[in-house]
């Protein structure tokens, strides 16, 4: 056996294959594409965006995917109904309710039902795939919500008993719904390369999008083009879309989806760290006291399950 430190190359295959890395970074731009979705609300046509998301990293990466999706075309044609309901759901549905939702409702709010998706996963994943959750899964899971509602409720109750809830809220509920069932069903994704599966599920999400980016033009909406809207579109197209869907489903595939749920709870983090950076707002106690409960909430939530006999 060679004692030989690992080659630049090793270290950073072993990079792409750590799962709580790859997991991490998700929540980070995902966290980031909540703020930009908030700052675009009513600047641009929500489904519209959602198409533009999609379609423009398809046309990013076709000179790239081209040979691997030649080979992987037999498990694409074969698996086709899976991918059709992994595109519809995770891509074209959950992205154009995401940014409907984000016109009508608050951050706040949607922090507030983003720490739900966890265990909806867990609930999903039972209800579909009979998957069984270890006590200390359940017990991260518990923990992190903890945190991120003693981020959200500012360490006060009376602040969590005065959240008012719209329609706007009903949307990102139903759409928290969608994305974990997305997320419990991607084990159905058939074996091939990642570039060849982000293609497919882009070019699926655009596709399914389109009449619906029509009918939102035909009936008036536009976008105002200007340095926001080429920003905005430059980030959601690149960032949440590739480079975070391609990082998550790494993620669910290594650890399985009941773990790498727990992991969503780090946006509300990433998301108070932007604002302090970005925005000027001061973090305060309880802002700490809610990251310690949420980090630790995750490392138990990604501690391996024994295994029993």
């Amino acid at each position: 056996m060679s004692d030989a430190a690992p080659e630049p190359g090793e270290r950073k295959a072993a990079r792409s294959a750590n799962p709580y890395l790859l997991l991490a970074a998700t929540a980070l731009f995902w966290s980031g594409n909540h703020i930009v979705g908030r700052a675009i609300g009513g600047h641009v046509p929500p489904v519209g965006i959602s198409t533009i998301r999609w379609l423009i990293p398809a046309i990013l990466i076709w000179p790239w995917v081209r040979p691997h999706l030649k080979r992987d075309w037999p498990a694409i044609r074969t698996h086709w109904k899976a991918m059709l309901w992994l595109g519809a759901s995770g891509g074209a549905l959950f992205t154009a309710l995401q940014y409907v939702g984000l016109q009508y409702t608050s951050a706040l709010n949607v922090s507030v039902l983003n720490s739900l998706v966890p265990v909806l996963i867990v609930g999903t994943s039972a209800a579909l795939f009979r998957d069984r959750i270890s006590a200390m899964q359940l017990a991260g899971i518990l923990v992190s919500s903890f945190g991120v509602l003693t981020i959200i409720g500012r360490g006060s109750l009376d602040v969590l008993e005065r959240l008012a809830f719209n329609w706007g809220d009903l949307i990102i509920l139903f759409n928290m719904l969608v994305f974990a069932i997305y997320a419990s069903c991607l084990r159905l994704r058939p074996p091939m390369h990642w570039l060849s599966f982000i293609f497919v599920f882009a070019m699926l999400s655009a596709l399914l999008t389109l009449p619906f980016a029509i009918l939102e033009a035909w009936q008036g909406a536009r976008f105002e083009l200007d340095w926001l809207t080429i920003a905005a579109i430059s980030y959601v197209s690149i960032f949440p879309s590739v480079i975070a869907f391609a990082a998550w489903n790494r993620g669910v595939e290594l650890i399985g989806a009941n773990r790498a749920g727990p992991f969503l709870h780090l946006v509300p983090i990433y998301t108070a760290i932007l604002g302090s950076t970005l925005l000027g707002e001061h973090l305060a106690v309880f802002h700490i006291a809610g990251f310690a409960l949420i980090l630790t909430g995750v490392w138990l939530a990604s501690v391996r399950p024994s295994t029993v006999s």
